[in-house]
């Protein structure tokens, strides 16, 4: 069975990119192959990039406050490039935007204190429902 494909990409204006390099070290230990996008990275270059890497999940992190208007833009772009990829949101998200996010398609929210091993159960079990 080939490695599950994952995308991670710091969108907007965030300027901060420790924790995501931490998530993207650990989906790679766990034998992930991890594409990271780098910083300060559009909605549009996050889909484009997401469908030419034929990834299973798109995380995406987000500390600026900014993931109420981006994530719902980058779930419509993959709708319509025809993406079943499976989105995942981490970073500092108060918790009553998991909802929406969810609402607007993001398969999991995962908040900033969760330690690496579950990031990887998580994206993990998005990977697994992939396109559903």
């Amino acid at each position: 069975m080939p490695p599950i494909r994952v995308l991670v990409a710091k969108v907007g204006l965030d300027g901060h990119d420790r924790g995501v390099k931490i998530v993207a070290r650990a989906l790679r230990d766990a034998g992930m192959d991890v594409i990271y996008t780098g910083l300060h990275r559009t909605p549009e270059e996050v889909v484009a990039a997401a469908v030419q890497e034929d990834v299973d999940v798109i995380g995406v992190s987000l500390l600026s406050g900014a993931h109420m208007t981006l994530i719902p833009k980058i779930a419509a772009l993959m709708r319509a490039a025809a993406s079943d990829a499976a989105l995942v949101v981490g970073g500092v998200i108060p918790d009553e935007d998991v909802a929406a996010l969810r609402a607007a398609g993001a398969v999991d929210v995962v908040l900033q204190d969760a330690p690496p091993d579950e990031v990887v159960r998580r994206v993990r079990a998005a990977a697994a429902g992939r396109g559903q």
